[in-house]
């Protein structure tokens, strides 16, 4: 079964490279703005707003009218349209689920950060370069060769620096039959506790990089006010690679901790944790006695408990590890994690803890087993992915 990855190149543009890209990436927002205001306007008057292949029919029509749009390659504006429409159909799916999503909104400048290539055949990957249909022959680092035959290609503005994202569907490439299973609990003290008693330590990427972080804030919010200054651009653009150098350490730990699990492990069982729901923010919790005035309800506590359960990046690890397994053949299990802190491992009796106690003692003579809560809680994990995995095993494969 083939599954996508994709491949990240680093850009070198020229000067003159480089404002191509920009002049491109401006020309793509005022298109998107117009297509969603095109979008906004008829349903406002008519009552029905253009579909994605009316608006991608127009393009043409649109091209005659505005020549600079003849300097971007068909494909990348009809990715634009395509974006648009999906906005629009996340917004209604939104609806119809009772939510109240914001209407789906103009770009402003600064805001649009990427164009795409739908097809292969607008842009080719050399030894050391990447050649775009439009935009011209731009130097890349080419640190590993494309695994298959590439389909997409996304060029991206990040922090200044420029991006090619090459998408390919490739084969599972099935590692060697292994019985070895393990269990992950996932925590603040410790990044992640095994069945095997093995601790992973919790690297605190944001915590390490707060103090830079809040320096380079406080820059920034000095000259904030100074629109088209250099010292803004400047502020801004250090405030962002600060921001990278962390979502990179924490992207390459993940990654690394991810492919050594896979490289070990058959299955893998891991906790179904709803991280969106763990970081909500208090209610208020409003004084019956003082109308108008309200109790504290601890969101100052909670606040960098969420900022702490983020930067571990629990989903993040979900999400990668699933995808290494897929491709490898292996078999990641998701278990609901109400009372594998509870539940002994050993005889299946419930031990009631409050989340300060860090040992688990079992009362049941027959048992009495004694260890680590998140080894215990691990186990339990390990025990409920191999009774929920029988039959399922290399399914990927």
């Amino acid at each position: 079964m083939p599954h996508t990855v994709a491949v990240k190149f680093r850009l070198y543009p020229t000067p003159a490279q480089e404002t191509v890209l920009r002049q491109t990436l401006d020309t793509c927002r005022d298109v998107y703005n117009s297509l969603v205001n095109w979008r906004k306007n008829d349903y406002e008057i008519n009552g029905a707003a253009p579909s994605y292949y009316d608006q991608k029919k127009a393009l043409p029509v649109w091209k005659k009218a505005h020549p600079e749009l003849c300097g971007v390659h068909s494909q990348v504006l009809q990715d634009v349209c395509k974006r648009v429409d999906l906005a629009f159909l996340a917004f209604f799916r939104r609806i119809k689920l009772g939510e109240t999503p914001g209407y789906p909104r103009t770009k402003g400048a600064g805001y649009y950060d990427s164009l795409t290539y739908t097809q292969s055949g607008g842009y080719s990957v050399g030894e050391k370069s990447i050649s775009f249909s439009k935009l011209g022959i731009i130097k890349a680092v080419i640190h590993r060769a494309l695994p298959c035959v590439p389909k997409t290609c996304t060029v991206r503005r990040q922090s200044g620096k420029w991006f090619a994202t090459i998408t390919c569907k490739a084969d599972v490439d099935v590692l060697p039959e292994t019985s070895n299973t393990i269990g992950i609990d996932v925590g603040l003290n410790h990044f992640a506790i095994t069945s095997d008693a093995e601790f992973i330590d919790n690297p605190r990427f944001f915590r390490q990089g707060e103090k830079a972080l809040a320096k380079a804030s406080r820059k920034f919010d000095r000259v904030k006010n100074k629109h088209r200054s250099p010292e803004r651009r400047k502020a801004k653009r250090v405030l962002a690679r600060k921001h990278e150098r962390i979502r990179n350490q924490r992207h390459n730990f993940v990654h690394q901790l991810a492919r050594d699990l896979v490289n070990r492990f058959g299955v893998i069982g891991v906790e179904n944790l709803n991280v969106d729901n763990m970081v909500l923010t208090p209610k208020p919790k409003p004084d019956a006695d003082n109308p108008g005035n309200f109790l504290p309800n601890g969101a100052s506590r909670k606040a960098g408990l969420n900022k702490s359960i983020a930067d571990a990046a629990w989903s993040m690890f979900r999400t990668i590890l699933t995808h290494k397994a897929e491709s490898a053949g292996r078999l990641v299990v998701g278990v609901p994690p109400a009372y594998t802190s509870q539940d002994c491992s050993g005889c299946g009796t419930r031990v009631p803890k409050a989340l300060k106690e860090r040992w688990h003692s079992c009362p049941n003579p027959d048992c009495l087993l004694s260890l680590h809560r998140d080894v215990n809680a691990a186990k339990n994990i390990l025990n409920i992915a191999l009774s929920n995995s029988v039959g399922l095993h290399r399914l990927a494969a």
